[in-house]
């Protein structure tokens, strides 16, 4: 490790660290990570601790597995469901570490008015709120002069009657007879729980599964170990979605397929124009298929890949580059065939040249 760096919040702490160059260290930045998790998992009892790798591509942010749930139900038939999600796919072994952003423990007190015992009293609720808005609210009703300059007039009640919530049972709402009457006499205290934040996709109630994939777990095993557990549990009006490096993953997989073709059919015809035939472009093209076979076959066998966004990437720079050893092959050849040689002749002539610049620029 190079250096490190911390920055901490009233709620989480981020710690960082700068690997050293390759040629500094034995460990790869995977090995680590697993080992830092491991420790991690053995630390402080009640703490979370994640380990994780920066997005691979700018524009996403937050953990690398961030699996989203949508509903137009509450936030606490959402979090119910949520937690089914995400204890279902723990079980799997495919995640070290899985966590939901809906937390369902912030405290909150509900004054509750008894409508009835107020009309007893005489009481609307607009005096009741007045007066409760005058003890807790702290707006200024009016400003006092002093020394040629002026301040604002804030009624508030002290600070020692506003340490807990059954003080406000004792708030004086009004007199009768000069004898003033607590809040308690017409209301109760209702304690509830409500999520710390309320949060949204797509303008739906949201639940967004957040965590780092197992060691070897590619992102789109991830994504399908999820889409079946979810597809197991979600009630018909529950929705999914992704976010972060996810949901660039998925995008970019659905439009991959699609981005190919349309880069084979403007190679074609830029060949076409080039060669003045269709037959070249077609002998070109051939190897592209080819080469790419070739790719996917150490992806499929294993060897510690994935298909990521950075394979497509290389699998779009391949068909460019095959493209570009067909090209001269096959003028070359042309070429020989306008000198006299046979077709044989001229294809191994061609090949017998751009043997040795292939190699050099692929190797």
């Amino acid at each position: 490790v190079a250096h490190t760096f911390q920055f901490e919040t009233t709620s989480f702490s981020i710690a960082g660290m700068v690997l050293k160059p390759w040629d500094q260290r034995k460990k790869s930045a995977q090995e680590l990570q697993t080992e830092i998790q491991n420790q991690a998992a053995a630390g402080v009892a009640g703490q979370q601790i994640v380990a994780f790798q920066p997005p691979p591509l700018p524009g996403s942010q937050g953990l690398p597995v961030q699996f989203v749930l949508k509903t137009t139900e509450s936030f606490a038939q959402l979090n119910t469901v949520a937690q089914k999600v995400l204890a279902a796919a723990l079980k799997t072994g495919k995640f070290i570490f899985l966590q939901s952003d809906l937390k369902i423990d912030q405290p909150q007190a509900t004054v509750k008015i008894d409508r009835a015992k107020a009309a007893n009293l005489d009481l609307t609720m607009n005096q009741v709120g007045d007066s409760l808005s005058q003890a807790l609210g702290g707006n200024y009703v009016n400003y006092f002069s002093l020394d040629d300059r002026s301040y604002q007039v804030i009624p508030q009640v002290s600070q020692k009657y506003r340490l807990n919530v059954s003080q406000l049972l004792t708030y004086p709402i009004t007199s009768i007879g000069g004898v003033p009457i607590p809040l308690g006499a017409i209301a109760t205290i209702v304690p509830t729980v409500i999520p710390e934040s309320v949060n949204h996709f797509q303008q739906l109630n949201a639940a967004t599964i957040q965590g780092v994939a197992a060691p070897g777990v590619s992102t789109g095993e991830a994504v399908s170990v999820l889409q079946q557990v979810s597809k197991k549990i979600l009630p018909a009006d529950y929705d999914i979605d992704y976010g972060g490096a996810m949901r660039q993953f998925v995008l970019q997989q659905g439009g991959f397929l699609g981005t190919f073709g349309v880069a084979v059919i403007v190679i074609f015809l830029a060949l076409a124009a080039l060669f003045n035939s269709f037959r070249d472009p077609l002998i070109i093209l051939v190897s592209v298929p080819m080469s790419i076979a070739g790719a996917l076959i150490f992806i499929y066998l294993g060897f510690g890949l994935s298909l990521n966004i950075y394979t497509e990437v290389g699998l779009v720079t391949l068909m460019g580059l095959i493209s570009k050893h067909g090209i001269l092959i096959v003028k070359v050849a042309n070429e020989g065939q306008i000198e006299g040689m046979t077709k044989r002749e001229a294809i191994e002539h061609a090949v017998g040249i751009r043997l040795r610049p292939i190699l050099v620029t692929t190797a």
